[in-house]
């Protein structure tokens, strides 16, 4: 989200939390997002690669965030560091057919949640999806976010997709006009096929 009449309008839909990205190789970058027009009930979340603790906590006092997301190759202690400082803390683990899921076991005493994106060199933002089947072979009883290549085609499929432990659907760049610039219209849809309406 990067501008802020659209995130005003984004803010007033039915849901539970919204993404500004600190990353500076995306499209998306923002570095001062406007989140005075997002209520509390919505989750503010910045999103990082490979960043400092310090600057992430910098971030975290400019904007307003109570939600980190980390993209990158972030260390457990980074994670444990900042869940400590009192945030909810999302690791993202990209995923492939030949993903090993030892590699979160580490990560899970010290995040809140998971988020299972497509694998790729740009860490996110791809539009691609990977198998969802996949998932059938996660070991653990973290919950998870499902990322990667959302849209209205398969948001059906990812929203009755039978696993208890996904508790949310990122919804980016398949609901975009631009990059940062949310359709509102897609997005409305979605959201109707999500909670059966």
């Amino acid at each position: 989200m990067t501008q802020p009449a659209n995130i005003a309008a984004v803010a007033a839909l039915p849901i539970d939390y919204m993404g500004f990205i600190f990353y500076r190789k995306s499209a998306r970058f923002t570095d001062r997002p406007d989140t005075g027009s997002v209520g509390p009930s919505i989750k503010k979340v910045g999103v990082f690669v490979n960043e400092t603790a310090d600057y992430i906590m910098h971030k975290v006092a400019t904007s307003g965030i109570d939600t980190v997301q980390l993209h990158g190759n972030e260390s457990v202690e980074l994670c444990g560091n900042l869940q400590q400082q009192g945030l909810e803390v999302i690791k993202a683990f990209g995923i492939d057919e030949n993903f090993d899921w030892s590699a979160v076991a580490p990560y899970l005493a010290v995040v809140d949640y998971f988020l299972f994106d497509t694998k790729s060199p740009q860490h996110g933002g791809t539009g691609q999806t990977f198998n969802w089947g996949k998932l059938k072979e996660y070991p653990f009883e973290k919950p998870y976010f499902l990322s990667g290549g959302l849209s209205l085609e398969n948001i059906q499929e990812a929203a009755t997709f039978d696993d208890k432990r996904l508790i949310g659907l990122d919804l980016n760049s398949k609901f975009e006009t631009a990059p940062g610039l949310k359709n509102i219209e897609t997005l409305t849809q979605a959201l109707k096929i999500i909670n059966n309406e």
